[in-house]
């Protein structure tokens, strides 16, 4: 079907409304984005934790006030399908030379959306594909800056780079630090420098990348056809003044800074295409789709993460499955062997010692995008109204669905339509591994669960329902949370210890003899339903015995009173320079 752009006024109008809306957007998220380099030099961590958390509305906000503009300025609802088209040739027209196209597309397919019918979500009305390229978009300041240190020599030029991000805080050793940044270089190189070639240069990303108490400066090295990615991470030390804590060069380790279980960054993009092809060269196993989200630009991860899953689907050809593992009482859970997530469908009816509705679990859910995530749990992505291959769908999960979850999903001639459901990246649940591991794996996976908890909690977050199979194995053998019907924070609990009986024979009965109240959490009792087998139970009491008993949490709870942020290094602490030379400067965290 073809539509010509004539002459109409009222399209222009809604276009107009429509970039406007956009572009209010990210003025917004990037005077946010600003602030982060004011509130690091400032050590107001908890500062910058509530802005991350408080920017994940900010679009629903202008999504919503763009939508009732709509209604109230030009009855939106009444417009004819050529009006509608016309809308979004005259939109793609004031695109032609914005500097963040693809996200105002995106912009634009949730304002539409809210207000047209399912039945328009295709490429004539919303951008189902992109229509603006985003290469080569001129940007200022640039995406990224490049030094050459065959002009003044490789120490002068990595102190230029750091002194160029112009924080107002003195550096407690720049002069130390440069030297460990080298050390560090040479040793992963071998230790010996490569010929520097006719185009040796070292780019750098522009702005730093804001995350809990450190700033990353991300960028690589280019040297005749081999490019050395590297992330530098800048910290306060005790005495407010700044040092380099690590440099990170292997992509993998790069690729879990922007790991999906990890807070979004605060970062001042113009151009954020640019950063994400310039990321995609150091780590271009990461999907674009998370590194976007990872930017703190979840509507455009989104986006890209919907479009790759089609895309999917178009060249593969087995079927969505009931996920392997012990069913949740919340959840049903599907996955496509061929495709590295899971779907997640809130029930219809829970189990039996569930005891909320869909509106808390949906909370929950939304609670895991406010907090910072430490690394121990896993981020979701929120769809609405998706419609997939009924072909896909075997016979066992389509039964599924209707004895479990039958207000959630409609069949539409080929298609399920799912009203609501949640993505994660799939994972080994964690019980299912320890039933797999030899000895040293299980000890290993023991320890890394326990470090989790401990981790979550000190992040303010009580995992609720600690059951193995809650949690997962990464590839690189990390342990997450990824079930959070019941997460709390940490401080609204009551973590109490188990009073004694008053007579030796209460104990045997098969009720308490002690009050529990709602928020009311024994530490002791976790033992009973963790470890039942036998060398579960012995790692466990190895590494972890204070998890059972109240102080561990209460003393975690005081420290979160008391406004205290804590340290969450994504990378190995072995490899901070304070531990990887013994006369680097010294320079302990605050």
């Amino acid at each position: 079907m073809e539509v010509f752009l004539g002459e109409s006024p009222v399209a222009q109008a809604i276009a107009s409304t429509m970039v406007e809306g956009f572009d209010k957007h990210y003025r917004i998220f990037r005077e946010t984005s600003r602030r982060a380099k004011e509130t690091f030099e400032a050590a107001e961590w908890q500062v910058q934790l509530d802005t991350v958390r408080e920017r994940v509305q900010f679009y629903d906000d202008r999504v919503n006030e763009t939508a009732k503009r709509l209604h109230d300025e030009f009855d939106a609802d009444a417009l004819d399908n050529s009006t509608w088209q016309q809308v979004k040739l005259h939109y793609i027209g004031m695109l032609i030379n914005h500097r963040q196209p693809e996200l105002a597309e995106t912009f634009f397919n949730s304002v539409t959306t809210k207000i047209l019918h399912r039945s328009y979500f295709n490429n004539h009305y919303i951008f189902a594909r992109p229509a603006i390229s985003t290469e080569f978009i001129d940007s200022y300041p640039p995406v990224y800056s490049s030094y050459y240190p065959q002009d003044s020599g490789l120490r002068a030029t990595v102190r230029r780079i750091i002194e160029d991000f112009d924080w107002q805080l003195p550096f407690a050793d720049i002069d130390g630090d440069v030297e460990s940044i080298v050390r560090a270089a040479l040793k992963h190189l071998g230790g010996r420098w490569p010929k520097m070639e006719v185009n040796c240069q070292i780019q750098v990303l522009y702005s730093a990348f804001y995350r809990n108490k450190t700033a990353y400066i991300i960028g690589k090295a280019v040297n005749g056809y081999q490019e050395y990615p590297f992330a530098l991470a800048v910290r306060h030390n005790d005495s407010g003044r700044l040092f380099i804590d690590t440099l990170i060069l292997d992509p993998w380790r790069i690729s879990v800074l922007f790991s999906l279980s990890r807070a979004y960054f605060l970062v001042d993009m113009e151009v954020p295409s640019g950063y994400v092809q310039f990321l995609r060269s150091i780590i271009p196993n990461k999907p674009r789709s998370e590194l976007y989200t990872m930017l703190g630009l979840g509507k455009q991860g989104k986006t890209m993460f919907f479009r790759d899953l089609v895309s999917h689907l178009r060249h593969s050809n087995d079927q969505f499955i009931i996920a392997p593992g012990i069913p949740g009482l919340v959840m049903l859970v599907f996955t496509m062997p061929s495709y590295p997530y899971v779907f997640k469908i809130i029930k219809d009816v829970f189990g039996s010692s569930k005891n909320m509705d869909r509106a808390t679990v949906k909370r929950k859910y939304l609670m895991v995008k406010h907090v910072d995530r430490v690394g121990r749990m896993a981020d979701t992505l929120e769809f609405s109204n998706a419609a997939l291959p009924l072909s896909r769908f075997h016979p066992d999960l389509l039964a599924e669905l209707n004895r479990l979850a039958p207000s959630s999903f409609d069949i539409e001639g080929d298609s399920v339509v799912i009203k609501h459901f949640y993505i994660e990246r799939r994972m080994t649940p964690l019980n299912i591994h320890l039933e797999q591991s030899s000895d040293e794996e299980l000890e290993a996976a023991v320890r890394e669960y326990g470090n989790a908890i401990r981790e979550l909690a000190i992040a303010n977050i009580f995992p609720g329902d600690m059951l193995w199979k809650n949690f997962g194995v990464t590839r690189y053998g990390r342990v997450v949370f990824y079930d959070y019907d019941e997460i709390e924070y940490m401080t609204d609990m009551n973590f109490r210890r188990i009073p004694p009986a008053p007579h030796p024979e209460m104990e045997m009965a098969s009720e308490p003899w002690y009050s529990t109240g709602p928020r009311d959490v024994f530490p002791e009792e976790f033992a009973t339903f963790l470890l039942g087998a036998p060398r579960v139970r012995k790692a466990f009491l190895r590494h972890h015995r204070d998890l059972l008993q109240p102080k561990f949490w209460q003393d975690a709870q005081a420290s979160i009173r008391r406004g205290y942020v804590e340290d969450f290094f994504p990378y190995p602490d072995e490899l901070r320079f304070c531990n990887l030379f013994n006369d680097a400067p010294h320079a302990p965290s605050a």
